[in-house]
């Protein structure tokens, strides 16, 4: 059977890779601790689920509106308002399911082949994947450690031509943890103004998890929000992953697109979980706060941990729940007949021999490093910290 040459355009996500072996393990009985994790460990809040309960028993079991429901997108609007102070109509906001189907949503919407999208390294896996899929050309800019893993005006610059079309990025970051100031996105903001074609995607799906002030979105410069489509949705902030709900945030000839194109897909996306999405955004944000300040916690804990491993070189993340460090000093070491050459073969060190399921820095465009959630409760951390470093003392 030939199967369609899509498929080798783009690769299959590491994380989902990891998270698969691991559970390969599991399934053999081998007790595997999961810091590949990309979901926070928290319960979706009571009155989200009670709001879910409702909805079916008030028979919200219909197909939904391509888009989604008016009043979630007027929700949606009003917390754009309410914690970014950015104004938006119900017309230029889609629902869909899931944010990585609102990027691919964006994606599609504007990417025609060859077309060139500037993406900063490290990277969430996604973005180049997508870009692919579309077949557009990939333009990678390698951020450096020293300047916290976050593009500079310059390096934006440089990296633009005339076919330059898109620019992805995410603040917080998956998986380096940059949150990018007021001031940096401006400088970004001025660079995007020499260059009106360049569209800018915005991922903002880690928000709320930020350890160092307010959110700031690139969206707030109106000399360029007619170009910014914003990313965002109700998994991380909220603890709902599995209920699949993310919407885009653009002009709405782009809305209309990526309407359009959804309509081919999916449809509308699922009715009980727009119903208690509505119910989310409309509450009190105290559970998210909560869940922030556990993270915030976990997050101290893993940087006393990291000054067990000198051989890792590390930034303390400001937002999300990763920690990005570069492990090439690592290279070259070996127990027994297992070296371990580059990122991708430490890591499955540490699945085979730590029982500790990480995740390979090169998906994200960096392959001296790995990534390393906190995600995970902090008695799991502890753990999976104390099996690393018995893995890693076994190596010379």
């Amino acid at each position: 059977m030939q199967l369609s040459s899509t498929l080798q355009r783009f690769n299959e996500p590491e994380t989902l890779k990891m998270a698969k072996l691991g559970r390969e393990l599991r399934a053999k009985g081998i007790d595997i601790v999961d810091l590949s994790l990309g979901e926070p460990d928290f319960d979706t809040p009571e009155h989200i689920k009670d709001a879910a309960k409702k909805a079916i028993d008030e028979n919200w079991s219909h197909y939904t509106p391509v888009a989604g429901y008016l009043d979630l997108r007027e929700a949606i609007c009003n917390k754009l308002k309410r914690d970014n102070n950015l104004a938006y109509t119900p017309d230029q906001i889609i629902v869909s399911t899931g944010a990585k189907q609102s990027l691919a949503n964006a994606v599609l919407s504007v990417i025609d082949p060859e077309d060139e999208v500037i993406i900063p390294t490290p990277y969430w896996v996604t973005y180049s994947e997508i870009v692919k899929l579309a077949q557009g050309k990939v333009v990678f800019v390698n951020t450096t450690l020293q300047n916290g893993y976050k593009i500079t005006p310059e390096e934006l610059e440089n990296a633009i031509t005339y076919n330059t079309k898109l620019f992805i990025f995410s603040s917080p970051c998956n998986p380096t943890g940059a949150v990018y100031s007021k001031e940096e996105l401006e400088k970004l903001a001025m660079v995007f103004k020499k260059f009106p074609r360049i569209i800018i995607i915005s991922d903002e799906i880690y928000e709320y998890i930020n350890f160092v002030g307010q959110h700031e979105s690139i969206a707030q410069f109106d000399f360029i929000k007619d170009r910014v489509i914003l990313i965002n949705g109700l998994s991380k902030g909220f603890a709902m992953t599995g209920w699949r709900l993310g919407y885009i945030a653009a002009p709405a000839e782009i809305v209309k697109a990526a309407e359009k194109i959804q309509g081919q897909f999916t449809s509308g996306t699922n009715s009980i979980a727009q119903r208690s999405a509505i119910v989310a955004l409309n509450a009190d944000l105290t559970p998210t706060h909560e869940m922030v300040t556990e993270f915030k916690r976990r997050k101290l804990r893993v940087a006393e941990l990291l000054k067990e491993f000198p051989l890792m070189q590390c930034n303390v993340p400001d937002g999300a729940f990763y920690i990005f460090p570069s492990v090439k000093k690592y290279f070259g070491l070996k127990n027994g007949e297992v070296v371990i050459s580059n990122a991708d073969e430490l890591c499955m060190y540490l699945l085979n021999e730590a029982h500790v399921s990480t995740v390979t820095g090169s998906a994200f465009g960096n392959p001296d490093c790995i990534r390393i959630s906190f995600a995970n409760s902090m008695e799991k951390i502890e753990e999976g910290f104390r099996r690393i470093k018995a893995g890693l003392e076994k190596l010379t």
